[in-house]
């Protein structure tokens, strides 16, 4: 099988089913978003020195591959995997509440950077509540998954408190921001 089509040279791809759609569609745009994150949270797992999250974060891009995988299904048709169950954000809300029994309360808020571990949580954590964005716009035309918002909620949380934790483990001081 060759893994160029030449329909995407016309702008257009198709869905899981068959169905013919612009690129630049606002289901396209939620599926793609939602892999770059998958994406960045691979490069995440590369550039973390600790143990610190690798398991959880593993557990996140199986999930985000079936959300993508499910998103990109022509309307109408069944998705060829089964819904995200309440446990799956329940996991990521343990995981937070434990990352912050060991961090100090958060006293303002805090900018993004110090180390490249903190960095690129902070990228990880942006690129998810864009595809938060992206899927609220999908929804708003189509029916989805209501547990995927839940998830992207939660994700973007918990890769906030792994990325104060990272600084933590480091020794990197937080840095706040300071109104001018």
């Amino acid at each position: 099988m060759k893994i160029y089509t030449k329909v995407g040279d016309k702008g257009q791809t198709s869905l899981y089913g068959g169905q013919l759609v612009a690129k630049d569609n606002v289901r396209i745009e939620a599926y793609g978003t939602i892999d770059e994150l998958n994406a960045n949270i691979g490069l995440l797992i590369d550039v973390l020195s600790l143990d610190t999250g690798r398991q959880t974060l593993r557990m996140v891009q199986a999930e985000l591959f079936a959300i993508g995988a499910n998103l990109a299904t022509q309307p109408g048709l069944k998705a060829p995997l089964p819904l995200l169950p309440q446990e799956t954000w329940e996991a990521l809300e343990n995981e937070i509440d434990q990352i912050q029994d060991k961090l100090p309360p958060l006293a303002n808020f805090i900018l993004p950077g110090g180390h490249r571990e903190v960095s690129t949580c902070h990228v990880c954590r942006t690129v998810c509540r864009r595809a938060e964005r992206r899927v609220v716009s999908l929804g708003e035309i189509e029916t989805i998954d209501p547990g995927v918002l839940v998830f992207l909620n939660r994700l973007s949380d918990y890769l906030f408190v792994l990325s104060r934790l990272v600084a933590k483990n480091h020794d990197v001081e937080e840095i706040p921001w300071r109104a001018k």
